[in-house]
């Protein structure tokens, strides 16, 4: 078995300043041992939940409702919150650091923009995802959440269109909407907000995918990005989408086989090394 790895592995430059910010914060604790300033993050920092417990064991702790906590330092997640959450925060004086991924940050303030335009505002991305809720907040709720080309049918205005995108949404499925709205709409501003780190992976990971006789995809299973990587991998040939190493078990593996590895932007290096370290003790000699 030979194993073939894309350039880019591992987190992104957005996910690697949430870590930094999160474990940067100095943790304090009186003469009882009990810590004086708490860390918490409203939900989950990143999308990766063997990350998460790793910061949980180093006082880093997800929570998932904010009258959880009364005091201490709320660290604002990578895909953001809403607006109406952010307000909250504000209003609970809790000390807060935003950890916002800079691309998301870029679509929140396109979001607003274009809604203070008069723009209707047309989000390309998934109606559930934490980042594409906290873009509806930016546009004051005045916006449509477009998953499929079919959905721009649905629209109830096509007068005056502003279109964002998730960051880590296909960048193939983001420009079928695209071509799609321009024969709907009369007035259509275009934004590209994908993240060029996600697009990048995307197509590198269909380039490997071309070479190899499977994919191996690491990242979480709540990991849009990854997910997305995993879709475009099985289309070319066969894939596996892997959270961890254990998962290894389910799966036999050709000796003969090229195996191409590639990483959701989500996923740490610890994980990363731990699979191929599995990988490789599953051929014997």
């Amino acid at each position: 078995m030979r194993l073939i790895f894309a350039k880019k592995l591992g987190f992104c430059s957005g996910v690697k300043r949430a870590i930094s910010l999160a474990q940067s914060i100095p943790k304090r604790n009186n003469k009882k041992g009990t810590v004086t300033n708490p860390v918490h993050t409203l939900g989950p920092l990143i999308h990766n939940p063997q990350e998460v417990e790793r910061l949980e064991k180093r006082g880093v702790k997800a929570i998932s409702r904010l009258n959880q906590i009364k005091t201490g330092t709320l660290i604002v997640p990578s895909h953001g919150l809403p607006r109406s959450i952010l307000k909250k925060i504000e209003k609970k004086r809790l000390k807060l650091i935003d950890a916002t991924c800079p691309f998301v940050k870029r679509a929140q303030l396109l979001a607003k923009s274009l809604h203070n335009r008069g723009y209707h505002v047309v989000i390309v991305g998934q109606k559930s995802h934490p980042e594409v809720i906290s873009l509806l907040s930016f546009a004051n709720g005045d916006a449509s959440v477009v998953e499929t080309p079919v959905d721009v049918d649905k629209l109830k205005t096509t007068k005056k269109i502003g279109v964002i995108s998730q960051t880590t949404q296909s960048v193939e499925k983001f420009e079928k909407i695209v071509e799609r709205l321009k024969t709907k709409v009369k007035k259509l501003k275009i934004h590209n907000t994908i993240c060029k780190e996600t697009s990048q992976r995307q197509k590198e990971a269909k380039g490997l995918a071309e070479k190899s006789d499977l994919m191996i995809v690491i990242g979480g299973k709540n990991s849009a990005n990854t997910a997305r990587l995993y879709e475009i991998c099985k289309k070319v040939t066969r894939a596996h989408h892997m959270e961890s190493p254990a998962e290894l078990r389910l799966y036999s593996f050709n000796k003969k086989g090229v195996v191409g590895i590639t990483s959701g932007t989500s996923t740490p290096d610890w994980i990363i090394r731990s699979v191929v370290k599995g990988l490789h003790k599953t051929q014997p000699g």
